[in-house]
């Protein structure tokens, strides 16, 4: 029995060889999977590049940027008012910094003085038109008068009653009533010559002091410093008391509203980008639930390292290609800046779609012209000042006499201390 057991279990042994087969079959059939699974997302990948990811050039290398206007004086003076501080909106005209307008109040004083003297001695100059055309109307008159004299007495000389003695000297008062007749013929055209053509608002005498009056009535405004563009105010470094010269930044204006997107691409990204072409962009301030829109609006005239400081010398031995980034500009949706505003320097990822190049690469950026006219208000007050004074000075009933008329649409009102002084020289 003992020895019949060791045979039955040789034979029964060998039972168990068809299991390798098995294990080979299953290998095929995952390895044919797994190949398949590669194949299809090659083929899926294949499809989405040529459909979709070939019309697409991302980056993350990309920042907010926009306009940071500065604030600085235009005129020396002592700070006695600063009316805005960081973080602070400011809207386009108001005032920020407020200047001592003490030395420029005594300036445009004595320039308007010298205007309203000026426009009286040229008024005079009218007047005395008039005054020399009578004295060569009498002129005229004692000339007629001494001619009929010398006449009667020539016609009665024949008779003997007149000696010649009486018709020389009638002939003398002839000579010296035409030469007063000259003479002040002579004065009324040396004084016509001073205001013909002209009137006294634009006798050359009256612009220049008037010159005089809007260059003083400038500095003066111009003590008062205005926001020139709406937007947020940044980097302030004026303090009350501080004496502040032209050119000083005192702080500065970022108009938020009008920020772009400066995104920089590889130079291989580039070839088949065009202005006008779509682009999505998200931030880390909003995460990927907020996309912005924009378009590409063009491209800078260098990369980056050609306006560095210090520009990469490669004219050497030891050159190592590197590749360079080219600055994109993208202009963002104004809508959607209101509803989620962005602030500069903050980093964006851009994606361009690239599919459609119709658009190009230089020549085709629109223009974009940046502009205030916070300050052009200051001449136009001056010239109502101006025209304040020569109405003043100048009368009525001059013959000649013109004041310049404003226009009917009246700028805006001056400041406190402007107005204050022009109530001054009205009272």
């Amino acid at each position: 029995m003992s020895d019949a057991n060791p045979n039955a279990a040789a034979a029964t042994a060998p039972a168990p060889a068809p299991a390798p087969k098995t294990n080979n079959t299953k290998r095929r059939v995952l390895m044919t999977l797994i190949v398949l699974v590669v194949l299809i997302a090659a083929v899926a990948y294949g499809l989405y590049y040529f459909l979709i990811a070939r019309f697409h050039e991302s980056t993350d290398d990309a920042y907010v940027n926009g306009n940071i206007v500065q604030i600085t004086p235009q005129v020396v003076g002592t700070v006695i008012s600063v009316n805005a501080d960081d973080t602070q909106t400011v809207k386009e005209g108001d005032p920020l910094v407020l200047l001592d307008p003490a030395d420029s109040k005594v300036a445009l004083d004595q320039a308007e003085a010298n205007l309203a003297q000026t426009v009286r001695q040229v008024r005079t100059l009218f007047v005395n038109d008039n005054q020399y055309q009578a004295q060569v109307a009498l002129r005229q008159s004692d000339l007629s008068r001494a001619q009929d004299d010398l006449r009667r007495r020539m016609t009665i000389a024949q008779t003997g009653a007149v000696s010649q003695e009486e018709i020389s000297h009638a002939r003398d008062a002839v000579q010296a009533a035409q030469a007063s007749l000259n003479a002040a013929q002579q004065e009324l055209q040396s004084n016509r010559s001073l205001t013909a053509n002209t009137t006294i608002a634009s006798h050359p005498n009256v612009l220049a002091a008037a010159a005089k009056v809007r260059d003083s009535y400038i500095n003066f405004a111009r003590n008062t410093m205005p926001a020139p563009v709406t937007g947020y105010v940044a980097k302030r470094s004026v303090q009350v008391g501080q004496r502040v010269s032209p050119g000083n930044p005192l702080m500065a204006i970022v108009p938020l509203n009008g920020v772009w997107v400066d995104a920089n691409f590889k130079e291989v990204q580039l070839t088949h980008m065009r202005i006008g072409q779509v682009v999505n962009l998200t931030s880390d301030v909003y995460g990927s639930g907020v996309v912005f829109h924009g378009k590409v609006i063009g491209f800078s005239a260098g990369t980056g390292s050609a306006f560095s400081l210090l520009p990469a010398q490669n004219a050497t031995g030891n050159w190592i290609k590197v590749v360079q980034r080219l600055p994109v500009r993208i202009a963002l949706d104004p809508q959607e800046l209101e509803k989620h505003p962005l602030r500069i320097g903050l980093s964006m990822t851009v994606d361009v779609t690239i599919k459609d190049e119709i658009g190009g690469q230089l020549g085709a950026a629109p223009n974009t012209v940046y502009q205030t006219d916070v300050f052009a208000k200051y001449g136009d007050r001056a010239d109502v000042e101006i025209a304040r004074i020569i109405a003043a000075n100048e009368g009525n009933a001059v013959p000649g006499s013109s004041a310049p008329k404003t226009s009917s649409n009246e700028p805006k009102p001056a400041p406190k201390h402007a107005v204050k002084l022009v109530s001054d020289k009205a009272s």
